[in-house]
Parts: structure tokens; C-alpha cells; sequence
């Protein structure tokens, strides 16, 4: 869709993203990719919108909204910006987030 990451971006950013956490036994199954759930963190900010307004192809909002506010309070945002550089393409990616002040809103 029109404002998702590029292949070429996904390629940057996927390497770099953290280990997701290992599901116990009978644990639900994922059904978006992370990908998705970050193309719909990604609409949520660029739309300026609610995030019970995130468009159902990203996944439920509640899980997009769940891995954005994880993320920022575990520090990834930061990390991720910081091993993509405080270029343009950081600003790019994941345009919330700055090497300097974290993830906002």
C-alpha cells in the first residue's frame, strides 16, 4: 500500500529487529507478520489518526498498538533508529521516533 515500507526499507529494518518472544505451548498463533503491524503503527502516525481507526489489512489495532507502546517502553524505537543512523532514511522508516528523543505520542 501507498506509504508502506519498501522492500528496500524492510530489508534495512527486519535484520535489526528484536527476537520475537518465544510462544508457550498452546499459545495463540500470529497471524500478521511484523511487517504488518509496523506498516500500520507506520498509517497510524502518518494519518495522524486514532488507533482504533488502523485499517484492518495491518492487523487488529489493538496488537498494532500493543507492539508500538512495548517497543517504545522497552527502548527498541531508539535502538532502531540508532543502528539505522539519524539520516534520512531513519526519519523515513520510523518517522515518530528520533535518535534524540525517543518515540513520542
Amino acid at each position: 500500500m501507498d506509504g508502506d515500507l519498501t522492500d528496500a526499507q524492510w530489508a534495512l529494518l527486519e535484520p535489526l529487529l528484536p527476537v520475537p518472544p518465544a510462544r508457550g505451548k498452546g499459545g495463540r498463533p500470529r497471524h500478521r507478520s511484523r511487517r504488518e503491524l509496523i506498516d500500520g503503527i507506520r498509517w497510524r502516525f502518518r494519518e495522524s489518526g486514532r488507533w482504533d481507526r488502523v485499517p484492518d489489512r495491518y492487523g487488529p489495532y489493538q496488537t498494532t498498538y500493543a507492539l508500538f507502546y512495548a517497543w517504545r517502553k522497552d527502548g527498541t524505537w531508539e535502538r532502531l533508529v540508532s543502528a539505522l543512523g539519524a539520516g534520512h532514511e531513519a526519519s523515513t522508516i520510523i518517522p515518530w521516533a528520533s535518535p534524540a528523543g525517543g518515540a513520542e505520542r
